[in-house]
């Protein structure tokens, strides 16, 4: 599992999507799709596939690829390396930058609100 303080490169974060889109894949198969969607190498693929494994994120047995870290999971441990990097950890500063003159919907709204919310309830019931 990738320690939460462990940043991936956009060349990692790429390869391990094109994983989570067709797992589990073969390291062959895996080439070929790196290579039709990326452009790389056979090369390549199989040296960032190697720091995805040292890392603790994919596993290859046998030539097959899978996920250990999903997606979600990784998303929010990416998200919170950008928040706290760029905004001190602070997420009212980090929505007022993101949205900036473009504003959000009114469906937008209420589902960034329902989700809050959401999160507000679970943390009342873990206490």
């Amino acid at each position: 599992m990738m320690e939460q303080d462990q940043k991936l490169f956009d060349s990692e974060y790429r390869l391990l999507s094109i994983v989570w889109e067709n797992e589990p894949v073969q390291s062959g198969e895996l080439c070929k799709l790196c290579q039709e969607s990326l452009g790389w190498k056979r090369t390549t693929t199989y040296t960032v596939l190697k720091k995805l494994c040292n890392k603790g994120v994919l596993q290859n047995e046998s030539a097959i690829v899978t996920s250990i870290d999903k997606r979600e999971e990784v998303q929010r441990q990416e998200g919170q390396v950008v928040l706290d990097k760029a905004f001190g950890g602070s997420l009212p500063q980090f929505i007022a930058a993101f949205l900036g003159e473009q504003g959000i919907s009114d469906a937008e709204a209420q589902e960034i609100r329902d989700m809050i919310d959401l999160y507000q309830s679970k943390r009342e019931k873990d206490r």
